[in-house]
């Protein structure tokens, strides 16, 4: 993947605050694409766009298939009304330059001759007409009448049998038929889709109409197709705002710059890395450094299953030895401690007489066994997290088709005036995938940074805790009063209850996102000026001290630190 093209040069332009959290939104007006709203419009379509909207996200929008056919409509009428030339010659050209109806025009304007020879555009034909009454076909050099012939502005004649055959393999070959040229070897000229649609069968039709909508997206690097399986939706996305989470109408959410699933506040390379690490093998090698042993023979990895230390390889080695020293189990009798017993290795690791082998194997499964046991700390909860926020997306649309309307007729109370519980669940999606991914974050961040350890925890330990509060809240406290026989007069203390959740989760979250995104920095700038300020006290001190001159000397006091009290 090209990130500075998808990017879209991000990083020079000016970055504002457009995300979940806050209100701001940036315009963006496409100068080739006419004005798109960037807003969510349809309110029903699914959950992900009530999530979308709830966003305030404004620096994309999703296109189905027929906006993606009317942008392309609307650009090709521009470039061929401003350049003078027919709908197919502009179709032509839009290819080439990638879909951008301002390189268009400044190629052209530029140098019309050359794009026109580059492109395959051409000005008069190579060919002449002629008014002979039969024409030999430049494939299968047989005779026909005129009207069995056809050609592209070169005038190269070929009979409709040889167009057919030539355009149909080349639909077939893949997306390189967009590109095609007149069959004559020596020729450059374009052949557009108006040979496509009177000589390709209807089946070779449709595939070439599906390449050529599908180059609208493919070609255009501010357009992506949204990577969900099965899905036809694509993004359109403005730069600038700093935030690359999108979120489709399929009802998945992704992140632009990499088009992993959404993963803000963390950044790209540490969900590749994360992402890396779940699927790698490396995890494997680890569970087996800590659950096994090699045998001393053959090297293999052995797991204990059973209770007793008595191993016996697997055929054909089938060597029997002990599975704490390691040792031959012939060795291993009543001066050991028993059949099934062996305090050999034990005593000689007290004794300091512990093989270099033995030392070397039972760090490495140590370091391996610590290894894991941290990885499964930090996966299980992100995986944990996933599936609550699936949990709840299920629960989400629930409630919007059933409970509250049962909720509705339960407490005799609008619809309308039930919102703040699917705000509740719309925050509780969103921390959840936040969440998610801050155990990514942790799981990378150094151990010997122990301030922002500390400070990380502290600020996710808040998020985490005050986001159980509220999901308790909306899934378990609501229940009451979807099954109450009648209104209740508690239900007006539960929605401020409800509200007053949703809002200072949000705020533990927005905490938790902003301190992320800054790499903590906040810990770096409370160091430095807790740092200044014991450098100005000491300073201080001293000055005071110097300032007594002989008279503390006489008193025989000396300099101290204020700080020495606390």
């Amino acid at each position: 993947m090209d990130s500075e093209e998808d990017m879209l040069d991000a990083h020079d332009m000016e970055s504002g605050e457009d995300d979940f959290y806050s209100g701001g939104t940036d315009d963006y007006n496409d100068s080739d694409d006419g004005e798109p709203d960037y807003g969510f419009v349809e309110e029903d379509a699914d959950d992900s766009a009530m999530i979308a909207s709830h966003r305030s996200q404004k620096n994309f929008c999703v296109l189905r298939e027929e906006d993606i056919r009317r942008h392309q409509m609307d650009n090709i009428e521009r470039v061929s009304v401003v350049l003078s030339i027919t709908e197919v010659e502009a179709s032509i050209l839009l290819r080439h330059f990638h879909w951008s109806v301002g390189r268009v025009h400044d190629e052209w304007f530029a140098d019309e001759e050359r794009v026109r020879k580059t492109v395959g555009i051409l000005e008069s034909p190579v060919v002449l007409p002629t008014n002979d009454s039969e024409l030999t076909c430049g494939i299968c050099f047989d005779s026909h009448p005129p009207e069995k012939i056809a050609s592209v502005s070169c005038g190269h004649p070929f009979c409709t049998t040889c167009w057919t055959g030539y355009i149909s393999t080349t639909i077939n070959d893949g997306p390189g038929c967009l590109m095609l040229r007149c069959p004559d070897p020596s020729c450059l000229a374009a052949v557009g889709h108006d040979m496509v649609d009177k000589l390709a069968s209807e089946e070779d039709k449709e595939k070439y109409n599906r390449y050529f909508l599908r180059s609208y997206i493919e070609d255009n690097r501010k357009m992506k197709w949204c990577p969900a399986p099965g899905c036809d939706f694509a993004i359109d996305f403005a730069a600038g705002s700093g935030n690359y989470d999108v979120s489709c109408l399929c009802s998945f959410s992704f992140c632009w710059n990499c088009t992993e699933e959404a993963h803000r506040p963390v950044d790209c390379s540490t969900v590749s890395k994360w992402i890396l690490k779940n699927s790698a093998e490396s995890e494997n090698m680890n569970w087996i450094l800590a659950n096994s042993k090699p045998c001393p023979r053959c090297k293999r990895p052995i797991e204990k299953n059973q209770g007793c230390m008595h191993m016996t390889c697997t055929p054909p080695c089938k060597y029997e030895f002990c599975w704490l020293c390691l040792g031959a189990w012939m060795d291993h009798g009543e001066r050991t401690g028993g059949f099934y017993a062996c305090n050999r290795y034990e005593v000689a690791k007290q004794e300091g007489q512990v093989r270099a082998r033995y030392d070397e194997t039972e760090r490495r499964r140590e370091m391996a066994k610590n290894s894991l046991e941290r990885y499964t700390h930090y996966y299980e909860r992100w995986a944990s997290n996933q599936t609550s926020r699936q949990k709840a997306m299920a629960d989400l649309h629930q409630a919007q088709t059933q409970n509250l309307e049962k909720l509705s007729d339960r407490q005799c109370t609008p619809e309308s005036q039930l919102k703040f519980i699917l705000e509740a669940w719309l925050q509780i999606i969103e921390c959840r995938r936040v969440l998610k991914w801050t155990y990514a974050y942790g799981y990378y961040l150094p151990d010997h940074e122990h301030a922002k350890r500390q400070f990380f925890e502290y600020l996710q330990g808040e998020a985490e805790s005050g986001l159980e509060r509220l999901h308790q809240c909306v899934e378990k406290d609501l229940g009451q009063f979807l099954n109450a026989e009648g209104p209740s007069k508690d239900f007006n203390d539960y929605r401020t209850k409800l509200a007053g959740l949703t809002s200072v989760t949000k705020n533990y979250f927005e905490n938790l996102v902003k301190a992320l995104e800054n790499g903590l920095a906040d810990v770096d700038s409370h160091a430095a000026c807790s740092s200044k300020s014991t450098n100005s006290k000491s300073t201080g001190c001293s000055s005071k001290t110097r300032g007594k001159g002989k008279g503390s000397s006489r008193t025989g006091g000396s300099s101290r630190n204020p700080d020495d009290n606390l």
